[in-house]
């Protein structure tokens, strides 16, 4: 490819670039609704929990096992060596096969009629969807200069707010309709159509095209391909990497353990069938999410012009002004005022990701990218996504006994202590940032 070609030695000494690539935005478009789709699938279990425990007998533990810890270990795992054969390949094929797999896993629940089988094809979407975002990460990264990396990471991070928003309209009314196998079955169907559809439309970018030249000049070039070993050694060594993969790890416990949960919450415990869950739970997601995560990705471009703390500080701030609203959600007594106090938290609980996944893909080499995105994954999605729902599931089957008829906000109000670490470490990162480590690329913003 003409892009290809470039080469990074020959901008030595040239100022980095200002324009996003020719494609730039058809491929973040793209790339974006792939994302949707990952989303989507990823939610679907949460969705139509109610009438897949009806239909398989499944508990609240085993729901949380399947939506979390069965689920997180495989899409977990899998990310690094994905991670690693990204950063030495073209990253939208390897993009446009892991869609076709999770889709297909996809469609596969759909037919599942037992536990075991459910959890087999779980376990079989989170394989694929390993390889989804870090390869989106260092694409958009390399096709967007510095400076406007933080917007485009946030509008690829509407992916989350929109596949739930349209994953619990569609999903419901579908299960309302017919059932919940044939919404697994046409979400899959759409994924594999998308796979072969990203191949035509996006490019494989030159790695680090847009980016000063660096200030360890031993890898100048664009193709060079960062060892497993170098690329993992370097994300632990760095203690602003650490903490921000831990501060978003501790914030997703709060995000997966309430996200896996809020619509049996609300079916269950609140009143709510799933005609009004597919219009006014999505409306809240789809508003709250998506306007959180936009504003705090022009945020995080405006604030770190002057200082790098305000990736901490962002997600800080946020956070503990979420508390509050939260509370509030999980006593409302009525399912219309916990769905106005939910507005919230789904504004303000996402300002997190952004800011470390910009904080990340700035941070590290071009070469290094993918890697550092499945790392950061890697430990966020262990943490949240593996304990979360699992930690939620398992203590709504354990209040059952004292409290038989709110069990599930029981167990909610035991996310709360975790607000108040993941800002802990966040302000220990905006410590860290605030210290002035110079950061690998020249042009770093500075403390």
């Amino acid at each position: 490819m003409a892009m290809a070609a470039v080469d990074l030695a020959a901008r030595a000494g040239a100022e980095p670039a200002s324009k996003p690539l020719p494609g730039a935005w058809v491929a973040l478009a793209m790339l974006t609704f792939i994302y949707v789709l990952n989303f989507l699938d990823r939610q679907l279990l949460a969705i139509l929990a109610k009438p897949i425990q009806d239909s398989l007998g499944v508990s609240d533990t085993q729901l949380g096992l399947i939506g979390g810890l069965y689920f997180a270990l495989f899409y977990c795992l899998i990310s690094i060596p994905v991670g690693w054969l990204a950063d030495r390949s073209n990253r939208v094929k390897v993009l446009s096969l892991a869609c076709a797999i999770w889709s297909a896993a996809t469609v596969a629940c759909g037919m599942a009629s037992t536990y075991p089988q459910l959890v087999v094809a779980r376990m079989s979407v989170g394989v694929g969807e390993a390889g989804g975002v870090p390869p989106s990460y260092a694409i958009i990264s390399d096709y967007f200069p510095r400076g406007q990396r933080g917007t485009a990471l946030g509008l690829f991070n509407l992916g989350p707010p929109i596949g739930a928003a349209m994953g619990i309209a569609f999903g419901a009314s579908i299960a309302a309709a017919y059932s919940w196998r044939l919404a697994f079955i046409l979400v899959g169907a759409i994924g594999i159509v998308a796979a072969l559809v990203l191949l035509v439309l996006v490019r494989e970018p030159v790695r680090g095209g847009l980016d000063a030249p660096r200030a360890d000049a031993a890898s100048t070039s664009a193709s060079a391909k960062a060892g497993f070993g170098e690329t993992m050694k370097m994300f632990v060594s760095r203690p602003e990497l650490v903490l921000a993969a831990l501060g978003s790890g501790v914030t997703q416990i709060v995000t997966y353990g309430l996200g896996n949960f809020t619509t049996l919450f609300l079916m269950r415990e609140k009143g709510m069938v799933l005609e009004e869950v597919a219009l006014w739970y999505a409306l809240v997601v789809g508003i709250g999410m998506s306007a959180g995560i936009f504003v705090s990705g022009r945020m995080i471009d405006r604030f770190t012009r002057r200082s790098r703390k305000a990736y901490a500080l962002l997600p800080a701030a946020t956070l503990a002004l979420a508390v509050p609203f939260y509370i509030a959600f999980v006593w409302a007594p009525s399912w219309p005022m916990a769905l106005l106090f939910l507005l919230g938290p789904t504004f303000l609980n996402y300002f997190y990701l952004s800011s470390a996944v910009t904080l990340v893909q700035e941070e590290v080499r071009p070469e290094q990218r993918v890697m550092s995105g499945a790392l950061l994954l890697l430990v966020m999605n262990l943490i949240g996504l593996g304990l979360g729902p699992t930690f939620v599931g398992a203590a709504s089957d354990w209040f059952r006994a004292s409290h038989p008829d709110n069990s599930l906000q029981m167990a909610l109000y035991t996310l709360v202590p975790f607000y108040f670490v993941a800002i802990g470490l966040f302000l220990w990162l905006a410590r860290v940032l605030g210290r002035g480590t110079p950061s690998p690329i020249v042009g770093g913003a500075s403390a």
